[in-house]
């Protein structure tokens, strides 16, 4: 009865364990190569509909070759204009589309890092399918927080003021845009190519290419 009892506890652990495993996400991560150094980002599973798209797109090649075609010190990146591949200097970049706009995901705030969809002016704030930017951002103040906490009627929990206050981000866009993924190697080559010489559309006077493979 002993040997049963045991086999029995032996086999409820390892079942436990087992589901456990089974029951674990799977962490979805992507590696975004420039002339500047890479990127390496890790995707929300809180956001299934943006992070299954990026994973998409990422699989098809979508976004190789393509530029980083808006920068702004202090504040982001953009890239993923599918126009941008064969654009000649100086044309005006932003407008580009694969057809579809995804339903909004929205609840994580514009950290440093933070990669986020971008999208056209609409009251749905649906997100573009194709284009992303990722926060540079600058460090703010308990009263530029309380003022966004106000305006937009949140409450970022200790961990994200710390951030903020610490480290920086962009509060502006928060509860208007998804943000579906982070920075977690590599910001020092966003802060590189948000400083590029950029002309009067913020498009970089020479081009910054990339090209984005899934890591897992």
């Amino acid at each position: 009865m002993h040997h049963i009892a045991r086999t029995l506890l032996f086999t409820g652990i390892v079942l436990t364990l087992f589901l456990a495993s089974c029951a674990k996400e799977k962490e979805y991560k992507a590696v975004i190569s420039t002339n500047y150094g890479d990127m390496t980002v890790v995707l929300y599973n809180s956001t299934p509909k943006h992070r299954d798209n990026f994973v998409k797109l990422v699989n098809e090649g979508f976004y190789d070759s393509l530029l980083f075609h808006r920068l702004r010190p202090n504040f982001m990146i953009q890239g993923g204009d599918p126009m941008s591949k064969d654009a000649p200097p100086g044309m005006k970049l932003g407008g580009g589309t694969v057809g579809y706009e995804i339903d909004p995901e929205i609840g994580a705030p514009h950290l440093r890092g933070a990669l986020a969809a971008a999208r056209t002016p609409n009251a749905l704030k649906r997100s573009s399918g194709c284009q992303f930017y990722i926060v540079v951002g600058k460090k703010l103040t308990e009263q530029d927080l309380l003022g966004f906490e106000l305006s937009k009627n949140i409450k970022y929990n200790d961990t994200q003021r710390k951030i903020y206050l610490e480290e920086g981000g962009y509060p502006f866009l928060d509860m208007d845009y998804t943000v579906f993924g982070e920075v977690i190697m590599g910001m020092d080559v966003a802060d590189k190519i948000s400083r590029v010489e950029r002309d009067q559309n913020d498009r970089p006077t020479e081009d910054v290419r990339m090209t984005i493979k899934m890591i897992n």
